[in-house]
C-alpha cells in the first residue's frame, strides 16, 4: 500500500465532518509551512497562506511570480457529505425508549441508513462562549447508535411501498438510550433523563444546548481495505472527500511557479452551496482579494476581476463509477470506469444539460496535453445515460466569472451510499492529475 493511500484511509476517518475536514486540511497545511492569511502583512513569490470560513470552508494559496491579474490555478472541492443532522430539539422518549430526533442532509437513500451502527460528530455551543467536541461511537469501547427498522415477519405493507416512502424522514430517529417498562409508573421520560444527566456530567451539556448545536450522524467505523487483492477502498465520504484529499495533497507537494496556485474546499455542495461557506458565497472572491491587497501591486476591485476571469480551475469531484449489476443506467462507451484513472466531464447537469458548466474544447485540449505528458491515466465521460437523472458540481459557480472550468474526479462506486467504493489506482492518478494541473499557464 503507498504513503498516498494510507494517508487517504486515516483523512477519511479522522474527517468525516466538514468541520473535522478542514481542521485536518489546516492542521496538513501548517506543517508544509503554510500561515494564516489574515497575520500575513505582504506576500511574495513562493509564500504559502490560507484562509478559512467558520471552520467549515478553507482556501489555501502558493504566490506566484507572476500579476494575479494573470490568473490563479485553482483545485477546487466540497467536503461536505450525505448524512442525518440532530435536530435543534431531538431529544425525546417514546415508550421507554430514548430517540434523537433529526433530519436527513444531501441526497440519501433513506433505507439505506436504517440498523447501522451511527456515530455522532460535532459541536455543541453554549451560552458561556464554550464550544465543545463530540465524537461518539469510533473507539471500540464507545457505544454506537442505529435507526431501528421493522422485522420481515411484520413488514408485509412496508413491502409493497416504494423504496421513497417506506422508511419516512420523520422515522430516521437514533435509538439513544431505553430502560425497563415499568407498569403504572409514576416517573415520566425516566430514561430521557438519566440521559440528560449522563450528557451533563461528562460533558457539561443541557438539553437547551441542543439549540445552538452542530450534531452529525455518520457511518460508524473505518474507512477498509475492500477486496482480496485490495484494489478498492471501502469508506465513509468519499463524495468528495477523495478529491478533496488528493487535491490539497498535490498543492502542499507544489513548488512556486509562474501562478499562484490553490486549493480551495468548501461546504454545502450537497444542498446547492449554499450559506456562507458555499460555493456560492463571496467566500472565494473576499479571499482573492485578501490576498490582492498584500501583494505589491495592491488591491483594486479591477485586479480581483481580471483576476478570476483570468483563472483555470478543476472543479475536483466525484463521478457515478459503472455498475455492471446496472448497466442499463449508463452509456457504457461513456461512463467511468473503477481503475480507469481520473474522470474528466465536460459538462454535468441534468438531462438537457441544466445546471451544468460546459468546459471549452480549447481548455481541455491543453489539459490533455499536460497530462499526457505527465503520464496521467484519465477517463471521459458522464454521468450516466441523458434521461435517467444527473447532477451538478461546484463548477457552474465557478465559471460565472469567466474562468475555465473543468469537472476532474474520481470515480465512486454506490456514491451517496453511507459506505461508497472508490479504487486506489484512481486515487493516485487524481493526485498526479492535479498535480500536474497546477503547471499549466
Amino acid at each position: 500500500m503507498s504513503d498516498l493511500i494510507k494517508n487517504y484511509k486515516d483523512f477519511l476517518n479522522n474527517g468525516k465532518t466538514e468541520r473535522e475536514c478542514i481542521k485536518e486540511l489546516i492542521s496538513q497545511a501548517e506543517k508544509n509551512g503554510f500561515k494564516d492569511l489574515l497575520k500575513v502583512k505582504d506576500l511574495k513569490p513562493g509564500d504559502k497562506v490560507y484562509i478559512q470560513k467558520m471552520n467549515k470552508a478553507a482556501a489555501f494559496f502558493i504566490a506566484g511570480k507572476e500579476s494575479l491579474e494573470n490568473g490563479i490555478n485553482i483545485l477546487g472541492a466540497h467536503v461536505d457529505s450525505p448524512r442525518l443532522d440532530v435536530k435543534q430539539n431531538p431529544l425525546y422518549e417514546k415508550d421507554f425508549i430514548v430517540y434523537l430526533n433529526t433530519h436527513y442532509y444531501g441526497g440519501i437513500k433513506k433505507y439505506q441508513w436504517v440498523t447501522l451502527p451511527l456515530a455522532i460528530h460535532g459541536v455543541v455551543c453554549t451560552k458561556d462562549g464554550k464550544t465543545i467536541e463530540i465524537k461518539i461511537g469510533e473507539e471500540e469501547n464507545d457505544p454506537v447508535f442505529v435507526i431501528s427498522d421493522i422485522l420481515p415477519h411484520l413488514a408485509q405493507k412496508q413491502m409493497k411501498e416504494t423504496a421513497s416512502d417506506f422508511i419516512p424522514g420523520e422515522n430516521l430517529d437514533l435509538i439513544a438510550g431505553s430502560e425497563k417498562p415499568v407498569k403504572d409508573s409514576k416517573e415520566k421520560e425516566g430514561a430521557k433523563k438519566n440521559i440528560l444527566k449522563l450528557l451533563k456530567d461528562k460533558y457539561g451539556i443541557e438539553e437547551e444546548d441542543f439549540g445552538s448545536a452542530e450534531l452529525e450522524i455518520v457511518p460508524a467505523g473505518k474507512a477498509r481495505d475492500l477486496g482480496f487483492d485490495r484494489s478498492l477502498i471501502l469508506g465513509y465520504g468519499q463524495d468528495d472527500r477523495s478529491c478533496a484529499f488528493t487535491s490539497a495533497q498535490a498543492l502542499f507537494d507544489a513548488k512556486t511557479s509562474e501562478k499562484t496556485l490553490c486549493c480551495l474546499c468548501v461546504d454545502k455542495e450537497e444542498i446547492g452551496s449554499v450559506g456562507a461557506t458555499g460555493m456560492a458565497s463571496h467566500f472565494f472572491e473576499n479571499a482573492v482579494a485578501e490576498l490582492s491587497a498584500r501583494t505589491k501591486e495592491g488591491f483594486s476591485e479591477l485586479t480581483v476581476r481580471r483576476c478570476l476571469s483570468n483563472s483555470n480551475m478543476l472543479s475536483s469531484d466525484v463521478n457515478a463509477a459503472f455498475d455492471p449489476m446496472n448497466t442499463d443506467l449508463f452509456d457504457k462507451n461513456n461512463a467511468s470506469f473503477l481503475g480507469g484513472g481520473i474522470v474528466f466531464n465536460k459538462y454535468t447537469g441534468s438531462r438537457g444539460k441544466s445546471g451544468a458548466s460546459d468546459a471549452n474544447p480549447e481548455y481541455i485540449a491543453k489539459l490533455r496535453s499536460i497530462l499526457d505528458k505527465a503520464e496521467v491515466k484519465y477517463q471521459m465521460a458522464e454521468l450516466g445515460k441523458v434521461d435517467q437523472g444527473g447532477g451538478g458540481t461546484i463548477a457552474y459557480l465557478a465559471a460565472k466569472y469567466g474562468m475555465n472550468v473543468l469537472d476532474a474526479g474520481v470515480a465512486v462506486l454506490s456514491m451517496h451510499a453511507p459506505w461508497e467504493t472508490t479504487s486506489c489506482f484512481d486515487i493516485e492518478q487524481a493526485y498526479k492529475a492535479y498535480k500536474a494541473f497546477l503547471t499549466i499557464n
